[in-house]
């Protein structure tokens, strides 16, 4: 089976996203899902084997739990699939980096001015006359 048509499942899918985040039990991924997707715990040891037998999952025995983690060799391979159109919405995604970029840039800009006449009010002489109202002026 094609890594996309296992990850063409939204519980597979959910489940290596849970995995994304680092290993994780049976039980933990179970409690996820069941809550996510309501469906039985014997449903999720089905897609947890399914993930396992294709390879885009591994599992490693620690007493009596089983711990998940995603094997990325066989996510790349399905990544590769997507290179021929990846000129479709590449230049977008640049398109939306620059932007990303130049809002930083304002931004960062907007705080250095704003320090900057910060810096210039803290500079300036102080007015004639004391500078606290309550302190007696001195002749």
């Amino acid at each position: 089976m094609h890594a996309l048509d296992i990850l063409g499942d939204p519980v597979r899918r959910r489940i290596l996203e849970l995995l994304a985040d680092g290993e994780r039990s049976a039980g933990e991924i179970g409690d996820v899902v069941q809550g996510e997707f309501g469906i039985s715990q014997p449903a999720v040891s089905q897609h947890l084997r399914v993930l396992r037998e294709s390879g885009l999952a591994t599992v490693r025995p620690e007493g009596t739990r089983r711990l998940y983690a995603i094997d990325p060799e066989p996510l790349e391979s399905a990544a590769s699939w997507f290179d021929p159109f990846r000129r479709f919405w590449q230049p977008h995604l640049d398109a939306l980096g620059t932007e990303l970029a130049r809002g930083r840039r304002s931004r960062r800009l907007a705080a250095e001015a704003a320090e900057t006449a910060g810096q210039a009010t803290d500079a300036a002489p102080a007015p004639d006359g004391p500078s606290d109202p309550d302190e007696p002026e001195e002749n």
